[in-house]
């Protein structure tokens, strides 16, 4: 795929996200609608009737935009590639990140659309439309946010801010979380926590913080902030340092530039 064939696909994935925000921003009071056959398993983990409009839409619109991919989403069930996944192109979907705070009407919740090519990141689009604010990028291309490109930044960890994950579904590892938040503490600006994984890629990549971590989050919560974050300079690993093989659910490390060049993962943080 040449790099105007990848310009013209990202931009018809943008238009997706966007039609898709339209449909999130329409539920007004339906995000506390709470699908009776979709409460999951896990303390706290819910999906709303919007997350299924969104996904549904989204399927449809880019098998259009991609006849010939393959599609994995939040709402399928499905979390851990299978071989037929790491050929040709696969859409990793999750409709609503961010789906506590949609139902609760606080902070970041977006529509995140990756694109893998034989199995590996290839394109990614984040699109918060609360705020109208779209990250996108593709291999090769550059990463950017409402069309102008964007860079992580520069700063060392102790310049930085840092958002973390709670892992809120895995009560098992709440020790880990509070301990890598009081490693970071220590050594950071200050902590902040989102509510969204994809939206805490995009921060890292757009500069506004140095590092985001996370003890564990599905393939569709990084799939498209790993293309944007990897665009603008960053780098993404588990919390060992190792690169992610993009298969299934992983602990996360994404860093900028600046943060990139120290030790910046708590020892043994991973255990």
């Amino acid at each position: 795929m040449s790099i105007t064939d990848t310009q013209n696909l990202l931009a018809r994935i943008r238009e997706a996200a966007l039609e898709a925000g339209t449909i999130m921003r329409s539920a007004h009071q339906g995000q506390n609608e709470i699908s009776p056959d979709k409460i999951k398993a896990g303390h706290a983990n819910f999906v709303t009737i919007y997350d299924k409009k969104v996904q549904e839409f989204l399927i449809e619109r880019l098998s259009e935009i991609l006849p010939e991919s393959h599609f994995v989403g939040e709402e399928n069930g499905r979390d851990v590639f299978d071989d037929r996944f790491q050929r040709g192109y696969t859409f990793v979907v999750d409709p609503i990140d961010g789906t506590s705070n949609f139902m609760n009407n606080y902070g970041p919740s977006v529509t995140s659309i990756g694109l893998f090519k034989e199995g590996k990141p290839f394109l990614g689009v984040v699109y918060n439309p609360w705020q109208d604010v779209m990250f996108s990028a593709a291999e090769g291309v550059g990463a950017f946010e409402n069309g102008k490109k964007i860079h992580s930044s520069e700063e060392p960890l102790a310049m930085s801010l840092v958002s973390f994950g709670t892992a809120p579904y895995y009560p098992e590892l709440r020790e880990q979380v509070w301990k890598i938040g009081g490693f970071y503490l220590d050594r950071c600006v200050d902590l902040r926590r989102s509510g969204s994984a994809a939206w805490d890629l995009c921060m890292v990549a757009s500069g506004r913080t140095g590092l985001f971590v996370e003890p564990l989050l599905q393939l569709w919560d990084f799939a498209a902030g790993a293309v944007i974050l990897t665009e603008a300079g960053g780098r993404i690993t588990d919390l060992e340092g190792k690169d992610l093989d993009f298969r299934g659910p992983s602990s996360i490390a994404a860093a900028s530039a600046g943060v990139c060049r120290e030790a910046y993962l708590p020892s043994g943080s991973a255990e």
